[in-house]
């Protein structure tokens, strides 16, 4: 019984989804958050800390 509700719950989540995706705004935002979120992982990968190049290096 408690496999059917799971799926239910799932299914739900599934039919929010995609009336989201027609959702402009939210789009928006999730773009917004995917760039911003893969901005920062790219600087964190460079070495930049606080807008600036991280010092000197660690051996």
């Amino acid at each position: 019984m408690m496999k059917a509700t799971a799926n239910d719950s799932v299914d739900d989540r599934l039919e929010e989804l995609k009336v989201m995706v027609h959702d402009e705004r939210y789009m928006d935002g999730a773009i917004l958050r995917i760039a911003y979120l893969l901005s920062d992982e790219i600087m964190d990968g460079i070495g930049v800390s606080n807008g600036g190049w991280k010092q000197g290096f660690k051996a």
